[in-house]
């Protein structure tokens, strides 16, 4: 009997352990696969639930573009990582490069108005303020087909009495590395990545090959952090 009875136990013990592998491996192949979901099972009586933390919003956000070369180089390696970004352009480098903004529209990034000549709005008449923004606006309207709904004035300088701008929506930041200034790859990372938060707004420059390289690695860093990037839109209007 105390044979049998050995069995028996050894049996069970056997029968829970392969229970324990079979949730295990589910529950894995759920979670790498990056499903926000919850898996359920009954052990000895007891539910047992296993979940995915949810993932975190932050918005990746570049000015004074586009650049002949490296706003390609950035839009390749956002494609690659199926990442969609928000562009502030210049109507001034729009007009030279009107190809490259009709790819981002279609591509499905947000792009924004950042003044025609990069002036800082604040400091000029309201007129010569105006015409910046709605030149802009014309010439995106005109390659996108869609008029912009967002404006990020240069060197974040808004005046509040700009009645040429009452249906935009402006968009400032949250993370500013200061990429143009130091043009360093690494350091751009480091001082981006420690900072990332839910619903923040990184603030960089697509006109520097440095620039470009950071923002790729801080997608890379920041994905295995569990943050999903978004459009801007994403962050505001939620």
């Amino acid at each position: 009997m105390k044979e049998k009875n050995g069995h028996l136990y050894l049996l069970g013990g056997m029968t829970v352990l392969l229970l324990l592998l079979q949730i295990f491996l589910i529950s894995k192949n759920h979670l790498e696969s990056g499903w926000d979901m919850q898996v359920w099972s009954r052990i000895a009586g007891k539910d047992m639930e296993i979940s995915k933390t949810e993932t975190k919003k932050i918005a990746l956000t570049f000015d004074d573009g586009p650049h002949q070369k490296y706003t390609p180089m950035l839009l390749d390696g956002l494609k690659e990582r199926n990442v969609k970004a928000t562009f502030f352009l210049m109507g001034a480098n729009a007009e030279k490069y009107p190809e490259i903004v009709k790819r981002m529209s279609m591509e499905g990034h947000v792009i924004g108005n950042h003044s025609y000549s990069h002036i800082e709005l604040s400091a000029v008449r309201e007129a010569q303020a105006c015409t910046e923004i709605t030149k802009t606006n014309q010439i995106l309207t005109e390659y996108t087909g869609k008029a912009p709904e967002y404006i990020r004035p240069p060197f974040g300088a808004w005046s509040h009495n700009l009645d040429c701008v009452t249906s935009m929506i402006v968009v400032l930041w949250d993370i500013d590395p200061l990429d143009w200034k130091c043009q360093n790859t690494d350091q751009i990372v480091k001082r981006v990545v420690p900072k990332a938060e839910e619903n923040a707004i990184i603030l960089l420059h697509d006109s520097y090959e440095t620039s470009v390289e950071a923002a790729l690695q801080i997608i890379d860093k920041l994905q295995k952090e569990n943050f999903e990037f978004v459009t801007v839109d994403e962050i505001i209007l939620e």
